[in-house]
């Protein structure tokens, strides 16, 4: 049967998922499966779903509504700006009017780009980059997404800004229109935060070209002290919405993201939450498909009962925080231990950027062709699972990102498969 030139374009072109379901269906369990999988390539956070789970059983009383189409978000979006407000601390307090809600980042990022972009148009994306902004981007809106190039500068740093433009003017030579810049802060996979100036770059820079500035800030609360990287000062976060834009930016050109997946470990919640306060234009065109992304009334409800609980969400962050911290520590120690390289200065999110290549062929002599393929299947003949630099555009071979939000004997399992893998035993 016939079949759609989009459709046959798109299956053909995204990389197949049946290694990763592989995987899923086979994970490793210290007693009823030791010989499955080890996962350290997704970036959920398992350590505080008791205490979310516990939550959710105390204080759920779950109304005849949740079995409707709700209330048109009324309860959540009060929640949530309340919420927002407090804890990003914006220039001007978040209204539930400038919050659009969706089942989880992945539409959000793909409503925001099909609303500020037609095809043929593009995004930039600095390197290393999150592995799903291209096809969240890209995939269904025909909207291209072009990575940008750093060398030796720090990707984070202000001076990287100059690369953003370099990009746009380039574009403009070709007669290609960019729409705007997106930004992972706090940043997957670095796990730092953009520094004040940066950020005043950015928005200067969008200024400039008119152009969105899209600051995804998931990661926002998942921030934490960096107990080994002494010598390198940790950024603390600070969200985009705090910077005064007077005199920077048209604040209708700033669009922030956030959601339930990563701060409180809920990715199976499905909650998105795009924060648009000064562009009514936008709010329209995100409502006009809000459909095609509608939330289950029933997550909904977790969600507003969980942020409307002041200090259950105080004590809960607080908690959060400490366990990220500690389970960094143990990576890094790790690392240190066995002198893998890895990118410093980190203090959010939930994952390790490490040179797993570069301490790869310490132990092995010769030529190797393919150092990234190597690694990878040297880690899956391990059975143990990275997300690998290739797919995060890694300017260099051999980098990997290890996430650390596992329970401690799970994650020192993969931590250890991981040196079988590398030293070939």
């Amino acid at each position: 049967m016939a079949m759609s030139r989009r459709a046959v374009e798109t299956y053909q072109n995204v990389p197949t998922t049946d290694q990763l379901m592989k995987i899923l269906s086979n994970l490793y369990d210290a007693d009823t499966n030791p010989d499955g999988y080890v996962s350290l390539g997704i970036a959920e956070n398992t350590l505080m779903h008791d205490v979310l789970i516990d939550h959710m059983h105390k204080n759920m009383n779950i109304p005849k509504i949740a079995l409707t189409y709700g209330d048109g978000f009324q309860r959540l979006k009060n929640a949530v700006a309340r919420f927002l407000t407090k804890h990003f601390k914006p220039v001007t307090p978040i209204e539930p009017s400038n919050i659009h809600i969706s089942n989880g980042l992945t539409p959000a990022i793909q409503n925001v780009a099909w609303a500020t972009a037609d095809p043929g148009d593009a995004f930039l994306l600095g390197r290393p980059y999150y592995v799903a902004f291209k096809p969240d981007v890209s995939r269904r809106t025909g909207v291209e997404v072009l990575p940008v190039s750093f060398g030796d500068l720090d990707p984070m740093g202000v001076d990287a800004v100059q690369k953003y433009e370099d990009a746009i003017l380039k574009a403009k030579e070709r007669g290609q229109r960019i729409a705007g810049i997106i930004l992972a802060h706090p940043h997957n996979p670095l796990g730092r935060c953009y520094p004040h100036e940066t950020l005043v770059a950015f928005m200067k820079l969008c200024q400039k070209y008119q152009i969105h500035l899209i600051s995804d800030e998931v990661y926002a609360l998942s921030v934490f002290e960096n107990r080994v990287d002494k010598d390198a000062a940790a950024v603390p976060f600070e969200s985009i919405l705090s910077i005064d834009p007077t005199g920077l930016i048209d604040p209708s050109l700033i669009h922030v993201l956030w959601g339930m997946s990563k701060d409180f470990g809920a990715n199976g919640l499905r909650m998105g939450i795009t924060i648009t306060q000064h562009n009514p234009n936008m709010q329209a065109a995100l409502m006009s498909v809000f459909e095609f992304s509608w939330t289950s009334s029933l997550s909904d409800l977790v969600t507003a009962n969980a942020l409307e609980d002041d200090a259950w969400v105080e004590s809960y962050i607080k908690e959060n925080q400490k366990k990220l911290s500690e389970h960094h520590e143990r990576v890094l120690l790790w690392a240190k231990k066995n002198e893998i390289e890895y990118s410093p200065g980190s203090n959010a999110g939930f994952f390790v950027w490490a040179n797993l290549g570069a301490a790869y062929k310490k132990y092995h002599t010769g030529e190797i062709e393919n150092l990234d393929k190597t690694v990878i299947d040297a880690l899956l003949a391990n059975k143990v699972f990275l997300a690998d630099g290739i797919a995060f555009g890694a300017e260099e071979p051999g980098w990997f990102r290890i996430i650390f939000t596992q329970e401690a004997g799970y994650l020192d399992e993969g931590l250890r498969r991981i040196m079988l893998a590398i030293k070939g035993e």
